[in-house]
């Protein structure tokens, strides 16, 4: 019973979020990115023209079309990979893929109002629990990684992605650690614990790309790309923060209406104090 509840108000979170995320991108982020990929293409297009232009060495002896067939291969393999089209169908799964997210952000959410209810009763006001539950959302997967790694724009360089993805988990990990030993922990250290969680991976070092990031434009299209850069921060900033904001109010009229009521007759939420309040 609870699960499903758990579900079926994640869902319906997620349909709400994943619409609005989806209008606002066309609005925020999907314009920078567009530029970017016309930066971008005409970068590659250059690049090819380039490489076709220049003859290439071969070695006394080597047939001249030795590296056609691996050329050509490459060429292949890279047509052959699927990218929704311009229009309806990207902007189709682009929803699909915000709502999908939306779900799972949504079941964390629900799930870790759902734990406090039960650990600690239901004594703290469903907007107040609901507005720091998105809080720590968003100090998570979205402020404190990003501090370290901030979000780029097609055609920017970037360090190995194994690396960056490892230091992304570790500053989520560790983020998301210091705000339940805030939530659940009762002793005084428990905010010294905190902050040498915030600070550690910090210490280790986000891995960055050595050299220019934007080193394959030059001239206009490096200011150009330097300032999409600038505003896709700002922009995908603001966008997760409203996401969390329409998170922490979606939760705040689902939660105590369809799984509150399930919590409040079991675990230590059952006391009669709790029951009461």
């Amino acid at each position: 019973m609870l699960f499903q509840r758990l579900i079926w108000c994640a869902l319906a979170v997620a349909l709400v979020l994943g619409t609005a995320q989806s209008l606002l991108q066309r609005l925020q982020t999907v314009p920078l990115i567009q530029a970017a990929e016309v930066f971008e293409a005409q970068t590659e297009a250059r690049s090819e023209a380039h490489e076709a232009a220049v003859p290439h060495a071969h070695a006394e002896g080597t047939p001249a079309h030795s590296h056609e067939p691996a050329h050509e291969a490459a060429h292949e393999h890279g047509g052959d990979a699927w990218s929704p089209a311009e229009g309806l169908e990207r902007t189709g799964w682009t929803w699909v893929a915000n709502v999908m997210h939306a779900f799972s952000m949504a079941l964390l959410a629900l799930a870790a109002m759902g734990l406090w209810t039960w650990r600690r009763g239901g004594r703290t006001g469903a907007f107040r629990l609901a507005f720091a539950v998105a809080g720590a959302g968003w100090l998570s997967l979205h402020l404190w990684p990003s501090l370290g790694l901030p979000a780029e724009v097609p055609g920017m360089e970037a360090a190995a992605l194994g690396a960056r993805q490892a230091w992304w988990v570790l500053a989520m990990a560790s983020s998301a650690a210091a705000c339940a030993t805030v939530a659940f922990g009762t002793r005084r250290w428990r905010f010294a614990v905190a902050a040498v969680l915030l600070a550690l991976p910090f210490a280790v070092g986000a891995p960055q790309h050595a050299g220019d990031a934007l080193a394959a434009f030059s001239g206009d299209a490096h200011d150009r790309m330097a300032a999409l850069a600038r505003q896709f921060v700002w922009a995908t900033t603001w966008l997760s923060l409203s996401f969390w904001a329409l998170m922490g109010l979606a939760c705040a009229l689902v939660y105590p209406r369809w799984l509150k009521p399930v919590l409040a007759t079991s675990g230590p939420a059952a006391s009669p104090e709790a029951m009461a309040a």
